[in-house]
C-alpha cells in the first residue's frame, strides 16, 4: 500500500473504504480496472466528514450508476466516491418543490413525481443514471432535459464545505453544465408543473416501452456514446458508414441503435476505446463530421 493509501487507511468512516476495488461492478459497460480507492458513503453527513479529512493531494473521481463513463482497464488513481444507493432521500418540502439527492436513479425521480401528480419529469425514466450525474451533464430523453426543472441545487466542494446555487449560477447547454470549479452535486431542489398521476404514468410506460423497442436495454451499455451533430443524429452517421454490428473484441456497435456499444460479453475498456475510434474516424472521413463524446472516458490504460 502507498503512503497516500496508508494515510486514507486511519479515516474513520461510517460507509465503506475499500482498496484495489474492481470498477467494472459500478459501470453499466460492466468494464474498468481497480479503484485505487473506493468509498461508499454510508449518507450525505458521512460523505461531508470523509471529505473534510481526506489529505488534500488526494484526488477524487466521482461515480453515480456509472452508466455515462468508461472505465479504462488500468483503473483510477486516488479516490474513487460513489453516491448511487448512498445518498438516495427523496421528498416534497413546503413549496412543492421535490428535493432529490445525488445518488437516486433518475427512474425512481420520475416515478416519485409522477405518483405526487407532478409532471414534466417523465423524461427521466429513460435516463439509466442517478440525479447527480443528470445535474452533471444536463442529461436528457425523449425531448426532456434536467435542467429545466432545476429550481436550486446543493454542492459540496473538495474539503466538503456545503453551497446553495441557482442555476443561473451555471452555463447549461445540451449535455453539458459548466458551473463554480471544485463543486460536486449533492442533491437538487425540482420545481415541476402540475400534472395527472394516471396520465403521468401512462406516459412514463408509453417512454419505456419505446426505450426498450429502439435501444439494446437487455446487454450493458453506458447509453449514448456521442452526442448528436446539430441538426442531424449520431446514430444515423454510424448507420450510415455501414457500422451496425462493428464488432472489436467483446464490444459490438448495436445492430439495434448505432450509437450505442453494448458488451456482448468479455469486452475490455480498450476494446471498446478502440471501437469509438473507428465510429469516429470513419464518420469524419465520409460525412467531415467530428463527432463529441458524451459518454466520458477515465482511468488509465492497462
Amino acid at each position: 500500500m502507498s503512503m497516500a493509501m496508508e494515510r486514507m487507511s486511519t479515516l474513520v468512516v461510517r460507509g465503506e473504504l475499500e482498496y484495489e476495488a474492481p470498477l467494472a461492478n459500478f459501470t453499466t459497460w460492466r468494464v474498468g480496472g481497480p479503484a485505487q480507492c473506493l468509498f461508499r458513503p454510508r449518507d450525505r453527513q458521512d460523505l461531508i466528514d470523509f471529505l473534510t479529512v481526506l489529505p488534500a493531494d488526494e484526488a477524487v473521481t466521482w461515480l453515480g450508476m456509472g452508466s455515462n463513463v468508461l472505465i479504462r482497464d488500468g483503473g483510477i488513481p486516488g479516490v474513487v466516491i460513489v453516491t448511487a444507493g448512498r445518498l438516495r432521500s427523496m421528498s416534497m418540502d413546503r413549496d412543492s418543490r421535490v428535493h432529490v439527492e445525488a445518488g437516486v436513479p433518475c427512474a425512481h425521480v420520475a416515478r416519485f413525481c409522477s405518483l405526487h401528480g407532478l409532471g414534466g419529469a417523465e423524461f427521466l425514466a429513460g435516463i439509466p443514471g442517478t440525479m447527480g450525474g443528470a445535474l452533471a451533464m444536463n442529461a436528457g430523453a425523449f425531448g426532456g432535459e434536467t435542467w429545466t426543472w432545476v429550481d436550486e441545487v446543493e454542492t459540496v466542494d473538495r474539503f466538503g464545505a456545503v453551497h446553495r446555487r441557482r442555476p443561473e449560477e451555471y452555463e447549461i447547454g445540451y449535455r453539458r453544465v459548466q458551473g463554480p470549479s471544485g463543486e460536486y452535486f449533492l442533491g437538487a431542489w425540482l420545481r415541476l408543473q402540475s400534472g395527472d398521476i394516471h396520465s403521468g404514468q401512462r406516459r412514463i410506460r408509453e417512454l419505456l416501452a419505446r426505450r426498450n423497442r429502439s435501444q439494446p436495454t437487455r446487454w450493458p451499455n453506458c447509453g449514448s456514446v456521442f452526442k448528436n451533430p446539430a441538426g442531424d443524429s449520431a446514430a444515423r452517421l454510424i448507420e450510415a458508414c455501414g457500422l451496425k454490428g462493428r464488432q472489436i473484441g467483446g464490444a459490438k456497435i448495436s445492430e439495434l441503435h448505432a450509437n450505442f456499444i453494448i458488451n456482448t460479453g468479455g469486452a475490455k475498456a480498450a476494446d471498446i476505446e478502440r471501437l469509438i475510434e473507428v465510429a469516429r474516424q470513419e464518420v469524419l472521413a465520409r460525412f467531415g463530421v467530428e463527432l463529441v463524446l458524451e459518454v466520458r472516458i477515465l482511468g488509465e490504460a492497462e
